[in-house]
């Protein structure tokens, strides 16, 4: 739009993307949230300093902070965004639902009150009837919610949700309401304008979640028809006139099996999935923000608005998905290429190769958006976008995206807010191979670990001179994968590899550079992608191929007949003592050296990127040693808590 920018920063974000690609750059403060991103005054001297006359809030900090839009409005500065009534309305969980009633939107039976103590929340539940939904009243994001099916665990998620509220939003007001049981997560994004017009740009589908934060959505949704598509729409529109809505904003909704819907909340600022509404109706959303906040009335008409094709988006973050679906996992990005040699992807990203992921904030590394014509050829696309995108130095989840897009449940659009742990109910494993593509994996990691035994056996091009005589077209190998061990037969022929497994033969075809992150291999005509991790000297090899990264060890039939004599490590017993599970810091500790502990008791809470976890006793017994204290910074697979 030819609009001059100026970034904020904190000081470990001074060579961030968002500050290379701005004009100019303002260093806000250190790290820590509170005292950088959080900072109204010094984000107020940097409006001051570089004259900004505009400010876009982005996703999360301050962008639905009333006060920041009051301070904005008092110095003349124009706020992107609705005015500070619509923030405070729509923020505070409480007033928003009484407001939604008025203007005749469909809300969720529960308490409309501020919760006093455990024992009101206790008393109120009761009311209400199990199971409830004890959620933040300025809350958002997914903190400062917990799910309460009995009195003690009432109890106990007053107590978090009021610790999370109060570090996340400064507010530890609570509220309480009927947890619908197996909804679908369906929002309406609404755009308005300071002229009385609002329009509703459909609907997006974000159900695939964790710990109530999105993983996957796409637009439109699977189980809409025309009719609630058009009901909800226009109650977000009616919503969004009676606060006198203007901007972008999302009205979220719970749609039971029945395709009954319930109000949730307004998100009054753009979502982090909006780029899948800017795919199916053309409209870019922070232009349009930007154009109502000059004054301009919206170009278009509710009849305009259309749904051309499906897009689909996955959230991908530097968490490990074998933890609870995804526990923060920090470090630098030692290599990394986003995949857009693929058609029809778009990724919003804020790093970049060399960048930190730290314990300060969210770790989602991307937003990667695919577009198609229709949902199977999205869903192709996100597929291939998927294996086409190489992060290395972090644990990330493209594991479990992967998974989910292609679970033939989630293919049917059979979804809701409970599909990990209903189809993970023993949490996520990886994804399971079939015998085919065992055969797969098993013929190209065989016919890498060939390539480069040739290679090794080149000098400047000029094979060496070697003392062995060497057969130089036929491998007898043996590879171990899992618990199994398989002898693998490897001839080459020119470019192509015949690789017999199992009794079964494969034709390998790849002109791999072994230097390169993406290996694209053809076995039998079916087209993979897949990326070598690692490789040593002893025949490890991790490769990642269908999202999930196996380890092989190949040897020769002599150097596997020797390795039997080899001794094996023992593992560690750890039931007796408790380490990190991710990087953190200690909120609290509940035992000291000399307690009895009982299986599953709370032992310490650690809180990483803004969630707490509480961490419990594996086994029943006397506490030896305590290794960490409450405000400690500690580091996955730190000893936290050593039993006898």
């Amino acid at each position: 739009m030819g609009i001059k920018t100026v970034a904020v920063h904190s000081d470990v974000d001074s060579s961030a993307v968002h500050v290379k690609m701005a004009d100019e750059a303002v260093c806000v403060g250190p790290a820590p949230t509170s005292k950088s991103y959080l900072n109204m005054d010094a984000i107020m001297e940097a409006i001051k300093e570089t004259r900004a006359q505009a400010v876009h809030p982005g996703y999360g900090f301050l962008s639905e902070n009333k006060e920041f839009a009051r301070r904005l409005a008092s110095e003349g500065v124009t706020f992107i965004g609705p005015d500070t009534h619509a923030i405070q309305a729509m923020g505070d969980k409480i007033e928003s639902k009484l407001l939604a009633k008025n203007a005749k939107v469909n809300t969720i039976p529960g308490f409309d009150g501020v919760v006093k103590d455990a024992d009101e929340a206790v008393r109120i539940a009761r009311e209400i009837g199990y199971p409830v939904m004890i959620k933040a009243s300025a809350g958002g994001g997914g903190k400062g919610m917990r799910i309460a099916w009995d009195d003690e665990e009432t109890r106990e998620g007053f107590r978090f949700s009021s610790q999370e509220a109060a570090s996340s939003f400064g507010d530890d007001r609570l509220l309480i309401e009927k947890f619908i049981d197996n909804p679908r997560h369906i929002e309406i994004q609404v755009l308005a304008d300071n002229h009385g017009n609002a329009l509703w740009l459909n609907e997006r589908e974000c159900s695939i979640q964790r710990r109530n934060q999105k993983v996957v959505e796409e637009a439109p949704s699977t189980f809409l028809d025309p009719e609630t598509r058009r009901a909800m729409g226009e109650q977000a529109v009616a919503l969004a006139k009676a606060v006198k809505y203007s901007s972008a904003g999302t009205v979220e909704f719970l749609v039971d099996a029945k395709k009954n819907f319930y109000f949730l909340e307004m998100n009054t600022r753009l979502q982090v999935e909006h780029p899948i509404t800017e795919c199916i109706t053309g409209l870019d959303l922070v232009q349009e923000m930007i154009r109502v906040a000059k004054g301009y009335p919206l170009r278009h008409k509710q009849a305009d608005i259309p749904i051309n094709g499906w897009a689909v988006e996955c959230r991908v973050y530097a968490e490990d998905p074998y933890k609870s679906f995804g526990l923060p996992s920090i470090g630098r990005l030692s290599q990394y290429q986003e995949p857009l040699c693929v058609s029809n992807v778009r990724v919003d990203s804020g790093i970049q190769e060399g960048s930190d992921i730290s314990i300060y904030y969210d770790p989602m590394i991307s937003k990667l958006i695919t577009y198609g014509s229709d949902r199977t050829e999205a869903l192709q696309r996100m597929e291939e976008a998927l294996d086409n995108y190489v992060i290395r130095g972090v644990t990330h989840n493209i594991a479990l995206l992967r998974e989910v897009i292609i679970h033939p449940r989630f293919v049917q659009g059979d979804i809701s807010t409970k599909f990990l742990p209903d189809v993970y109910p023993d949490g996520f494993k990886g994804h399971k191979l079939t015998d085919l593509e065992k055969r797969e994996l098993l013929a190209t990691a065989t016919c890498l670990y060939v390539t480069e035994q040739l290679r090794s056996q080149q000098f400047l091009g000029t094979p060496r001179i070697s003392l062995a005589k060497l057969d130089l077209n036929n491998w007898d190998l043996s590879v171990q994968l899992g618990d199994g061990t398989y002898s693998v037969t490897v001839s080459k022929y020119g470019s192509i590899f015949s690789v017999e497994v199992d009794g079964m033969k494969l034709n390998v075809t790849s002109e791999w550079n072994l230097a390169s992150p993406l290996l694209p291999v053809t076995i039998d005509g079916t087209q993979r992608t897949m990326q070598c991790l690692s490789r040593d000297a002893a025949g490890n090899i991790s490769i990642q191929f269908l999202g999930t990264v196996y380890k092989l060890r190949i040897l020769t039939k002599l150097a596997a007949e020797l390795s039997k004599y080899m001794p094996e490590k023992t593992e560690e017993d750890t039931t007796s003592i408790l380490r990190s599970p991710m990087p953190g810091t200690v909120v609290a500790v509940s035992v000291k050296p000399g307690d009895l502990v009982s299986k599953g008791q709370e032992i310490c809470v650690i809180e990483a990127m803004k969630m707490q976890n509480s961490l419990s006793a594996a086994k029943s017994g006397k506490v030896k040693t305590v290794c960490c204290k409450a405000g400690e910074t500690v580091g996955e697979g730190d000893l936290l808590v050593e039993l006898e």
